[in-house]
């Protein structure tokens, strides 16, 4: 059941997962999600480039890690993180509150349809966040219209699929040989901005100018070893379990524990990944 959330109606999935049990799940596990993309972090506020008397916007800031992180560097400014969970919210709130971030705000809110104030912000950023807006160009030209004439957006996005060791393989190791639909091309999910025509496209039409895309590649982090990420990743993914017969999902935890198992490092369980960080201005 979503609480207050004023979220617009082609969003309502969205809102219903983040701000329900998905939401909930990576309230819990904070730590953990933050930890499986930590190798992007210095590179993503590189990018961002905040600085000391900035006023910055944090799309989908979910427990607010970025949002803090911003914080500490803008301290002579405000930063406001916003998103649909109210669960992973109550965590940034708790955390920017024992850091003594007092230059920290939350909101939970629908940033397609929000009613930001005006020309409020100097940077917009979004750490894996804008992938899924059911109407992106709406979303960003919304975002837009928050920031500062010359005013900056900065994000993290998934490049395609076939880039993702992670997401091709811990799902088909699930499937237990059922086919996976491919994710239709433009629609909300994690490889919805994948394109760069498409993300110029979106961004272009939303009234953005200056469209630049660097790759990065990074590994990203599961678990301390092959139980401890099996542990994660079945509280994640186990509704794929969700219809099996006992054999077929013997089976298809077998083939997960087989390729966490493949993936232990001296450093945990590894599996490659590749984002753009994006970055456009508001002209």
């Amino acid at each position: 059941m979503v609480s207050d959330l004023h979220a617009d109606p082609s969003n309502a999935d969205q809102a219903h997962a983040w701000d329900g049990q998905e939401g909930a799940y990576w309230a819990e596990h904070a730590d953990r999600f933050d930890r499986a993309v930590r190798g992007y972090r210095a590179d993503f506020l590189a990018a961002a480039g905040v600085s000391d008397a900035d006023r910055v916007l944090d799309i989908g800031c979910g427990t607010g890690e970025t949002t803090r992180d911003l914080a500490r560097q803008a301290t002579g400014g405000r930063v406001l993180g916003v998103d649909l969970s109210s669960a992973m919210l109550r965590v940034a709130r708790q955390r920017a509150a024992a850091g003594g971030l007092h230059n920290a705000d939350f909101v939970q809110a629908d940033a397609q349809v929000h009613p930001f104030p005006a020309a409020a912000f100097d940077v917009a950023v979004s750490r894996s966040g804008t992938m899924f807006f059911a109407d992106p160009v709406a979303a960003f030209r919304n975002i837009g219209g928050a920031l500062r004439p010359g005013g900056r957006l900065v994000q993290l996005v998934w490049q395609p699929l076939a880039d993702n060791e992670w997401f091709l393989s811990l799902p088909r190791a699930l499937a237990a040989g059922r086919p996976l639909p491919a994710p239709a091309a433009g629609a909300p999910g994690p490889f919805s901005l994948a394109d760069p025509a498409r993300a110029r496209t979106v961004l272009g039409a939303a009234g953005f100018t200056d469209i630049r895309l660097e790759p990065h590649r990074e590994a990203m982090w599961f678990g301390e070893d092959a139980a401890d990420a099996e542990r994660f990743t079945l509280g994640m993914l186990g509704w794929m379990l969700d219809g099996l017969d006992e054999r077929d999902r013997r089976r298809a935890v077998d083939a997960l524990r087989s390729t966490l198992t493949a993936h232990e490092s001296g450093t945990g369980v590894l599996y490659a990944s590749a984002a753009w960080i994006i970055r456009a201005t508001r002209p």
